[in-house]
């Protein structure tokens, strides 16, 4: 029988150590990623997978679920006028909020890009909006500023102007709502913050000794440098908005008034789900919003190999 040699017993009990390290380096790797693994499958994918299913039924949340096909997307494309509102609404909404908030973010970065030693207290001012922008306060907030005896009217019957009814014509309403949406610019701001400051001094160093002006650097360094980080926060602030529901639930009321003219589409599920108990059709409605917005992700991928700009293609 043959016997192993004292370097063939090190080797081998050398790999065993090795292996066993591998698996506890793999074993503590998941323990650590579990609670969002678990999150995940829990609360987005069991969820997920649950609304696609009672997308093909009839289920008011009171009696049994009905199996009824494709008749729930049929309704939807073909026998429901408020869906084609309400989607109309909403991409009136983006249009226009995701440009704005864009626009504002990126000068609002520029603007603390300064050296200042308030600079960190002026990231901290123009972040808060964000992160209370979405509640129901800030709603209730905005919907008094802009009501009919609002802050805003008071201040024009101050100055001898007739004031302006917001919430009563469906084009005004709107643009209340996307005003909102450009207050809300602190994350997007923070993101440029950091793409800015990782722009090299010298480009803006070798345009000065060129002659070029302020606004040629920002046309011909700084926004080509940042296009990356606008592509980013385009398709993260387009998603976001998509799903915007909480400031037109409570400044109307949960109605999309006046004349579903804030009828937006979350709103709009919510009210086919909670309003009138029909949970596969709001599932149905649900689904379309997500291939909707995995469509316009997917164009904004295949785009931006023409405007986003990489220090790699450039070579």
């Amino acid at each position: 029988m043959k016997t192993m040699t004292k370097e063939q017993e090190s080797g081998l009990m050398g790999k065993f150590r090795r292996l066993s390290t591998e698996k506890q380096d793999f074993f503590s790797g998941y323990l650590f990623i579990s609670p969002f693994i678990l999150g995940f499958l829990l609360f987005i994918v069991v969820p997920m997978g649950i609304s696609l299913f009672m997308s093909f039924h009839n289920y008011d949340m009171l009696t049994e679920a009905e199996y009824i096909g494709f008749d729930n997307f049929s309704k939807i494309f073909f026998d429901d006028p408020k869906f084609k509102q309400a989607l109309m609404v909403t991409f009136k909404y983006v249009v226009s909020a995701v440009p704005l908030r864009l626009v504002i973010a990126l000068a609002v970065a520029m603007l603390i890009n300064r050296p200042s030693k308030l600079s960190g207290l002026y990231r901290v001012l123009f972040y808060i909006p964000s992160i209370i922008g979405g509640s129901v306060a800030v709603s209730i907030m905005w919907r008094n500023i802009f009501g009919d005896s609002g802050l805003i009217n008071g201040l024009l019957e101050n100055i001898g102007m007739d004031p302006i009814y917001f919430f009563k014509n469906p084009g005004t309403a709107l643009f209340t709502l996307i005003l909102l949406a450009g207050w809300q610019f602190g994350s997007s701001m923070l993101i440029f913050l950091s793409g800015l400051k990782n722009i090299p001094n010298d480009y803006y160093e070798a345009a000065q000794i060129d002659g070029a002006s302020k606004l040629r650097q920002f046309f011909s360094i700084t926004l080509p440098c940042l296009t990356p980080i606008i592509f980013f926060n385009l398709v993260m602030q387009t998603i976001q908005s998509f799903l915007t529901f909480t400031p037109a639930f409570v400044i109307t009321n949960g109605t999309g008034s006046p004349r579903n003219g804030t009828l937006v589409y979350s709103l709009y599920v919510y009210q086919k789900a909670f309003a009138d108990f029909k949970m596969g059709y709001a599932s149905a409605l649900a689904w379309i919003l997500i291939v909707i917005i995995a469509v316009i992700t997917m164009i904004f991928f295949a785009t931006s190999k023409y405007w986003v700009f990489s220090e790699s293609k450039e070579g």
